[in-house]
């Protein structure tokens, strides 16, 4: 009776595993195959790209299309404010998450548990409901059409504050408190202690708020109407968008228009190799905290 049993789980196991596997193979391809047309795209002639087919491998091989996405389109000026927004706003949402987290783990904080349930309301609040009062702070502020109000824009995050938090929360007190005892101030404790020994933390929030940032699109079309600052996602989107689309007397064909797909993914494939590690381990340790 019991080896029937076994036998029957065996198989029902073994069923499971296949659906499994047949199911993510066909989700794989879903992510696969687009993408995969994208570069046969990129790299196949004007001509051979205008045809209405899906492609897996550059049909009469050409990289003229990254030329007139680069000079012809003059994509550098985007591609130029986007790197100056992502590397700013990621290096101060990242500073001043660490700082926020590390203030949330000092015992004799006042009203911290009041302070966590705050910010664990300005999640549930997305971000498009306060993309108008966050409009007219910054024209208060003079900062609309200038690259600031894309840095300022989602500068620190509730999720970013409470995962450095936990990170924090995984390093012993008592070494803070010895630390204050050899003369050591909270600034060079803070610098020197916890944020090393919470690198995997800053290393996924980094990555998080990298991608976020390269590929934001609301905040600038929203905030950004001289066409000398906007950003590479706007760019592209005007060019991606408008079917019929030319810039003087060139057509923009189908290569052109993914060469710039691919110019504006390769920062982040060029980063997350290097950081890969610590985002897993980050997202794993992140999970399992307080």
């Amino acid at each position: 009776m019991n080896i029937e049993r076994m036998e029957r789980r065996g198989w029902g196991n073994r069923t499971f595993d296949a659906l499994n596997a047949i199911f993510l193979i066909l989700l794989m391809l879903t992510m696969i195959i687009p993408f995969a047309n994208v570069v046969a795209l990129a790299f196949s002639s004007g001509m051979a790209s205008m045809k209405p087919e899906i492609i897996l491998f550059p049909k009469e091989f050409s990289i003229e299309g990254f030329g007139t996405v680069w000079n012809s389109l003059d994509l550098r000026r985007p591609f130029m404010n986007s790197v100056i927004v992502t590397v700013t706003g990621t290096l101060l949402h990242v500073l001043l998450s660490s700082m926020a987290g590390f203030v949330l783990i000092q015992p004799q904080l006042p009203g911290k548990k009041f302070m966590v349930s705050f910010i664990l309301l300005t999640m549930m609040i997305p971000q498009d409901a306060i993309m108008i009062p966050l409009y007219l702070v910054n024209q208060d502020l003079h900062l609309i059409n200038t690259l600031s109000s894309l840095v300022l824009s989602g500068m620190i995050s509730g999720f970013s504050i409470l995962l450095m938090r936990n990170f924090f929360l995984s390093v012993p007190y008592e070494m803070c408190e010895s630390a204050q005892i050899d003369g050591l101030g909270m600034l060079r404790i803070f610098t020197t202690i916890y944020m090393r020994l919470a690198i995997t933390g800053v290393a996924t929030v980094t990555l998080f708020e990298f991608v976020s940032r390269w590929n934001m699109l609301s905040a600038p079309v929203l905030f950004i109407n001289d066409s000398h600052k906007i950003t590479l996602q706007v760019a592209l989107k005007s060019m991606i968008t408008d079917a019929s689309a030319t810039s003087g007397n060139l057509l923009i064909t189908t290569n052109v228009r993914m060469a710039g797909i691919l110019i504006s993914i390769m920062p982040l494939l060029a980063v997350y190799p290097f950081i890969q590690r610590y985002f897993m381990k980050g997202l794993m340790l992140g999970a399992n905290k307080e």
